[in-house]
């Protein structure tokens, strides 16, 4: 597992095949559970009506992710086994359309989107972290597993993330893909930071 952040060198670290898969992308797909988030579930019981209310612990650095991929101009979408109102509250905050809230069968709408946007498996990026998700991960042009994933799904991955999911893992899988669509390096992009954080700022609040 290469970690990009500490890498002097981004382009020595990779395969130019690898790099080239990436510098494809135009679609970034993510699980919820294990990915943007760390796979633990809150339940509480409303005392007025009884009812279950379920709670998950997102990252804003990956609502950054978010706001960063847009600025690549990649799609964003969630694919995710479990229907949660959670998924769909956070999902509403950060704008992202394309959203499909328990499906354990990923590729019916994986093959919507590919429709939806004119993709071929090579423009589309996935990231997972279960066995659920390697029916995608195997033929997507860019599998991307985090570091909590699953060693099925971490020997199928071209890049496994330093970060765990919930704890900024999209965002590192987003940085990764604008490294490989670059030509950007870890120095270049520690560089404009700052400036970076404030176009997503004035992005999230034009959106």
């Amino acid at each position: 597992m290469v970690d990009i952040y500490s890498s002097p060198n981004f382009e020595t670290e990779f395969e130019p095949e690898v790099i080239e898969r990436g510098n494809k992308v135009k679609l970034v797909i993510a699980d919820v559970d294990g990915v943007l988030t760390d796979g633990s579930i809150y339940k509480a019981i409303d005392p007025a009506t009884l009812a279950d209310i379920e709670f998950k612990n997102f990252s804003i650095v990956d609502g950054a992710g978010i706001a960063l991929a847009r600025l690549l101009d990649l799609h964003v979408a969630i694919i995710s086994g479990r229907h949660s109102l959670a998924t769909e509250a956070r999902a509403k905050e950060l704008k992202i359309e394309d959203v499909y809230n328990g499906s354990l069968n990923k590729l019916k709408p994986y093959d919507d989107l590919k429709s939806k946007y004119s993709l071929n498996d090579e423009d589309i990026a996935f990231i997972g972290d279960d066995i659920i998700d390697l029916s995608l991960m195997e033929i997507v042009g860019a599998p991307i597993a985090v570091a909590n994933a699953y060693h099925l799904v971490k020997d199928t991955a071209i890049y496994t993330t330093s970060l765990p999911g919930g704890q900024g893992a999209f965002r590192e899988a987003i940085d990764w893909l604008a490294m490989c669509q670059g030509p950007v390096s870890y120095t270049h992009l520690r560089a404009h930071e700052t400036d970076s954080y404030l176009v997503f700022r004035l992005l999230l609040e034009k959106k």
